[in-house]
């Protein structure tokens, strides 16, 4: 359990400052160094990663969304097929996110094994 919650928070902090300096896609390489660090089942592996960045993306997502009055992601979602539901936006936001850092941390597994 211990492993589980650090490997979350590690994921997310080195996510945070990579990609304040580097491409969003540093994500993924961040999710694989800490699941190469920290060993996990793959299963496990996979779901910190997920759940790191979901909560990263959503929270940041979500901050960025309250401080304009959901005004941007509103126009947006009207876009995309979501109806003008800019919660909907930042859940997709935040799963597409979750889905490369878990796919990176699951890669990392799978090569420890």
């Amino acid at each position: 359990m211990i492993k589980f919650v650090v490997s979350i928070l590690l994921i997310a902090l080195l996510s945070f400052i990579g990609c304040l300096f580097l491409p969003w896609w540093t994500i993924a390489i961040a999710a694989f160094v800490v699941s190469a660090l920290i060993p996990q089942r793959p299963l496990l592996a996979f779901f910190t990663g997920f759940l790191a960045l979901f909560l990263l993306w959503g929270g940041l997502a979500l901050g960025i969304d309250a401080a304009n009055n959901s005004i941007l992601s509103t126009r947006i979602a009207s876009i995309l097929p979501l109806h003008g539901y800019s919660i909907l936006l930042i859940l997709v936001t935040a799963f597409i996110g979750a889905l490369v850092a878990g796919g990176g941390a699951l890669t990392a597994a799978f090569l420890r094994k």
